[in-house]
């Protein structure tokens, strides 16, 4: 099972989200996983064709994803992954 945490911006919209254990062996599983626990963090994280959305970026054991398309990178049992939402504003 991967340990993914996130940031506190992403617990403003599903209160409680800081750190979750999921079984999945890629990252679109993971996702997948994921938007099954928390409806809708899906659309937060990923574009309608499945593509990492632009302001986020995911780390699998410290190393950028390198499949922003498809989400292919694998995980394995004690993968540690983040999950970044930049944000913007005046």
């Amino acid at each position: 099972m991967a340990v993914v945490r996130f940031t506190s911006h992403l617990s403003t919209f599903f209160p409680g989200l800081r750190q979750v254990t999921v079984e999945a062996s890629t990252v679109a599983e993971l996702v997948q996983s994921l938007d099954g626990e928390y409806p809708g963090i899906a659309s937060y994280l990923v574009e309608d064709h499945g593509g990492l959305r632009k302001h986020v970026n995911i780390f699998v054991d410290q190393m950028l994803i390198r499949d922003r398309k498809q989400l292919s990178d694998a995980l394995t049992s004690g993968s540690e992954v983040h999950i970044l939402q930049a944000l913007s504003g005046g």
